[in-house]
């Protein structure tokens, strides 16, 4: 976004005698305003081909969450990997898919201000994380940044073999460097499944409750019970299906909350069952971690859905990222809109890690602009797919963020 320049001047009543002093003032100020053009040309791109929100800068260091997208010519298609990754899941692959922008959606570059963020490089990664387990626990979100990771490597390293820890849907091992990246299926992170009432009767059925879905609070889901004990850096995320009346519905299959083999009672809504939950699997997590094992927890992944839900003919057509008033459209909590959950999601999470070993890894702001970046139509489903992302796409600049972070926590270290 442009910034604007202020210049001022006063008038000098100097005499002829002061012309060197006068000529080395001018000569500095040329030099100042030279300085200012070359940052300005650097720094900021055509407003027709940046998208950005206010700048921040976070305890005086950069924040790499918080800056605009710029749309770089230059950058070749596709940028670190192609779209016959096998690994791609065929409703995300928007090239084969034919979605008319999944090549310009890789021209578009993340510029934080302040700093920049390079696409990471694969083998220095490979290289330094040698001996590695690297764990992704979640729902499909945290797969489309799996899939991402994996097809990247995969270019530098192809020696591969198929391994999955314990619980794990899917795992490779890069043999070169023992490297081993997995990726853990988990919607709620706790435990859940279907219940009906019983004959017997009890505390639920005295209620009124016939049948819904029974989540154990304290209880991590089997698929990933064992990752703290395997990985030595693990990415978590959860939210999307918190806020899912098809998937829950609160009538027909109600989610039934229960903590040490017993209902919560009275009942509780949907999101003081995520505050328990978080703040179970964060403890949990924190017990069983291997020492010195890196903990982020993902924001939320945002949804673009327009006129109306996905199971209600919502859409997402757009072919470039929303400037930053449209973003407010689509995610102020005030305005309590299709994609709210968003940001709702986000409180909740930051403060069940407040005073843990949880490092946020925020993708939440960057990833709010790129409406255009979905499969769309593409994605072979019989309703638009606004929620996961085109690869190659936008998790991989996630993953750019994500071993930003790695670097400088090892470089802490």
């Amino acid at each position: 976004m442009a910034r604007e320049l202020h210049y001022s001047s006063k008038k000098s009543g100097a005499s002829t005698s002061s012309i060197a002093p006068r000529l080395l003032i001018s000569l500095l100020c040329l030099a100042s305003l030279l300085l200012c053009f070359s940052l300005f040309r650097n720094d900021v791109a055509s407003p027709s081909l940046t998208y950005s929100a206010a700048p921040e800068k976070i305890h005086g260091n950069c924040n790499h969450s918080d800056g605009r997208w710029i749309y770089d010519h230059s950058v070749r298609s596709p940028p670190r990997y192609d779209h016959t990754c096998k690994e791609i899941f065929k409703g995300w692959n928007c090239i084969a898919g034919n979605k008319s922008n999944a090549i310009d959606i890789l021209k578009w570059r993340w510029k934080p201000y302040g700093c920049n963020l390079a696409p990471f490089e694969p083998l220095q990664f490979l290289e330094n994380f040698r001996d590695t387990n690297i764990g992704f626990v979640g729902d499909s979100l945290n797969r489309n940044m799996f899939v991402s990771l994996f097809c990247t490597l995969k270019q530098f390293s192809a020696e591969v073999k198929k391994w999955r820890p314990v619980g794990a849907d899917r795992g490779f091992t890069f043999v070169k460097y023992n490297l081993t990246i997995a990726y853990h299926r988990t919607n709620l992170l706790a435990r859940y499944g279907r219940w009906s009432a019983s004959s017997s009767g009890g505390m639920l059925e005295s209620l009124g409750y016939k049948e819904g879905y029974r989540i154990d609070v304290d209880l991590p889901d089997g698929t990933w019970a064992e990752a703290p004990n395997f990985h030595d850096i693990l990415v978590f995320n959860t939210g999307h299906w918190w806020w899912a009346p098809s998937k829950f519905d609160p009538v027909k299959s109600p989610m039934l909350f229960f903590e040490k083999g017993v209902p919560v009672t009275p009942p509780i809504a949907p999101d003081a069952g995520l505050d328990k939950v978080l703040t179970h699997m964060v403890s949990y997590v924190q017990k069983i971690a291997r020492p010195n094992a890196i903990l982020f927890f993902r924001t939320q992944s945002p949804r673009h859905f327009e006129g109306g839900d996905w199971d209600q003919g919502g859409s997402c057509p757009r072919l470039q990222p929303l400037v930053p008033q449209e973003v407010e459209q689509f995610f102020s909590v005030e305005k309590n809109g299709t994609n709210v959950e968003t940001r709702l999601v986000n409180q909740h999470l930051e403060k069940a890690v407040r005073g843990s070993n949880f490092k946020i890894l925020d993708i939440t702001h960057l990833s709010e602009f790129r409406a255009d970046a979905h499969p769309s139509t593409a994605g072979g489903k019989r309703h638009d797919d606004c929620m996961h992302w085109c690869l190659p796409g936008l998790t991989d600049t996630w993953n750019d963020l994500f071993i930003a972070h790695l670097n400088g926590i090892k470089l802490r270290n």
